[in-house]
């Protein structure tokens, strides 16, 4: 998760997500868990389901690179 520009509240919480094979869940169920694991504030407003999320050579996710849409 990360923040990313929102015209209306000028940051807005981001997921991206990526399931593991052969499960299957909705952006409104993954919402609902947020909601009951999270502080309020910590709830995505956006959820993007990938394949793969970009990588450093160790191994860290590229938030930059997701937040910028540059992948």
């Amino acid at each position: 998760m990360a923040g990313v520009f929102d015209d209306m509240k000028g940051e807005a919480v981001k997921a991206w997500v990526v399931l593991r094979p052969g499960h299957t869940a909705t952006e409104a169920e993954l919402r609902e868990f947020s909601r009951k694991a999270l502080a309020p504030y910590k709830v995505p407003s956006h959820v993007e389901f990938r394949r793969d999320l970009p990588k450093t050579l160790v191994g860290k996710i590229l938030r930059r690179a997701l937040r910028d849409g540059s992948v």
